[in-house]
């Protein structure tokens, strides 16, 4: 049997994410997803709009996902592959040439992702109202405002 892994956050589950497990599972017989954990995110600096439990059971009911696992830290990859027995470790083309190291253990592949469409950018369309946008609408209100002024 010929076993393909996989890791990632899947925030924001959306068709790209989709598309790319349905692909890696067309290498072989059976995808194990590992997803990256609130914590994992945290300790690189990435904040996750969906928890992890959340995330996981999306995951989880893929039909191309055959398992999933958590995944809590960078190390964990080759210890995951030899004891899941795989075949290829594959992931999105933006992380080409990171894992190349893995090569030792099983094969390495890049798929392409799907234009148009990211998780940071569907994030970066919300425009969560912080600091930085609140100091804008006050600017622009104060704008507006002398605008009114000026009419009357």
């Amino acid at each position: 049997m010929k076993k393909i892994i996989t890791y990632g956050t899947f925030d924001l589950f959306h068709t790209g994410h989709l598309k790319l497990l349905q692909r890696l599972k067309n290498l072989g017989d059976h995808l194990t997803v590992a997803v990256s954990t609130d914590e994992f995110n945290a300790s690189k600096g990435k904040k996750t709009i969906i928890k992890f439990e959340d995330r996981i059971k999306i995951v989880s009911n893929i039909k191309c996902v055959d398992a999933v696992i958590a995944e809590d830290s960078w190390d964990q990859k080759e210890a995951d592959i030899i004891s899941n027995n795989i075949s290829v470790f594959g992931m999105g083309s933006d992380w080409e040439g990171k894992f190349d190291d893995l090569n030792k253990y099983c094969k390495v592949v890049y798929l392409p992702r799907t234009e148009g469409i990211s998780s940071t950018e569907i994030k970066k369309s919300l425009h969560p109202i912080d600091k930085v946008n609140i100091n804008e609408l006050k600017r622009a209100l104060d704008i507006m405002s002398s605008i009114v002024e000026q009419l009357d």
